[in-house]
């Protein structure tokens, strides 16, 4: 440790992504990216663009990016921000609205960037533990606390609470901030962001990483009540207040004006992670049912860091978390027809 570290930066355990070797060509199912390019209108417009637009710095309230936000889910402009990916939108919004005396309330099994969050800003973590087969039950989120956060479909389960579940979580907590992060919402769940004209203490939280094939622009947006929207944009402005850059803005809106890609592409991924579901029960697998663009799966006998470690020697890359409750299960991100057949005769092979 550094001397020159401050007692908090010594007690930080931050957060580790999924691994990116470089030794040899992977099939990568352990970072839920999508397998499918992004729309060939995002190509065509960044090409489009004058490079000599660069030396000027991007419109610091993403006029056109937040419009075309607004009008996909029938919101005003003023009710969407926009930043660096949604990890960045997640902490400003740790600082804008969960930095209070009480506790935070979160999954315990759930995006392990929030305990992170929370030890950087100096926040009570009250991490709620599941109930049978991994699912959240609002109930447990009663009481006082600062406020509450929770993915949906929640990472790395793939669960999905239905839209009455984060109605009800609204209104048990009136006077705090209720943050839904959306990351996978588009691969089977309806986005709580038609709960917003009800409840404005709702925020969602939505990437263009997944379901948009954007993984490499990190790009991420909030949509929530003005006043919200406004405590975001005091914590983004006291900070920097030219977060994404022009090219970003660029593709992001070319995205959003083809849905015929976006649908299909999700679709695609669907169909996929249903046949792989049903394939794998066949090999003896339990899988969670999932909303998401990956499965969470424990293989027979549960001995889910032997099979990650030999598929790996073998080129295919699946996500094990090394914790006493997941130690048994692995997260498999849905690739391409092709690359889910090769997991798959592996794991027959494997599995034999």
């Amino acid at each position: 440790m550094s001397d020159f570290w401050t007692p908090r930066v010594r007690c930080l355990d931050p957060y580790v992504p999924g691994e990116q070797p470089q030794d040899q060509q992977y099939i990568k199912l352990n970072t839920n990216e999508n397998p499918y390019p992004p729309s060939p209108a995002v190509a065509k417009a960044l090409k489009a663009c004058d490079s000599a637009r660069l030396r000027l710095y991007p419109d610091p309230e993403s006029t056109a990016l937040r419009a075309e936000l607004a009008r996909r889910f029938r919101l005003d402009p003023a009710q969407v921000f926009v930043g660096n990916g949604s990890d960045e939108v997640l902490a400003q919004a740790f600082q804008a609205f969960f930095q209070r005396p009480e506790p935070l309330f979160f999954p315990a099994i759930s995006y392990s960037f929030y305990p992170v969050y929370c030890r950087l800003y100096g926040i009570e973590a009250r991490p709620l533990p599941l109930r049978g087969d991994f699912e959240i039950d609002t109930d447990d989120y009663r009481g006082e606390c600062g406020g509450v956060i929770l993915p949906n479909p929640n990472a790395p389960t793939g669960r999905l609470l239905p839209l009455d579940a984060i109605e009800r979580l609204c209104r048990q907590q009136p006077q705090r901030v209720v943050i839904v992060d959306e990351a996978y919402i588009d691969f089977g769940g309806d986005s709580a962001a038609a709960l917003l004209p009800r409840h404005p203490n709702l925020l969602v939280i939505q990437t263009f990483s997944k379901s948009r094939s954007l993984a490499g622009l990190r790009l991420g947006y909030a949509l929530g009540s003005t006043e919200l929207i406004e405590g975001l944009n005091r914590v983004k402005n006291s900070f920097n207040s030219y977060p994404v850059d022009s090219l970003a803005q660029i593709a992001a809106v070319a995205s959003l004006q083809d849905e015929a890609w976006f649908d299909d592409c999700r679709q695609r991924i669907i169909a996929t992670r249903e046949r792989c579901a049903e394939a794998l029960g066949r090999l003896g697998f339990r899988v969670l049912p999932s909303a998401a663009n990956f499965l969470f799966a424990r293989p027979p006998g549960g001995n889910a860091g032997e099979l990650y470690r030999t598929l790996k020697a073998r080129g295919i890359l699946l996500r094990h978390f090394a914790t006493p409750e997941l130690d048994a299960w692995l997260r498999i991100t849905i690739g391409t027809d092709d690359d889910m057949e090769r997991l798959l005769d592996s794991l027959a092979e494997l599995l034999d």
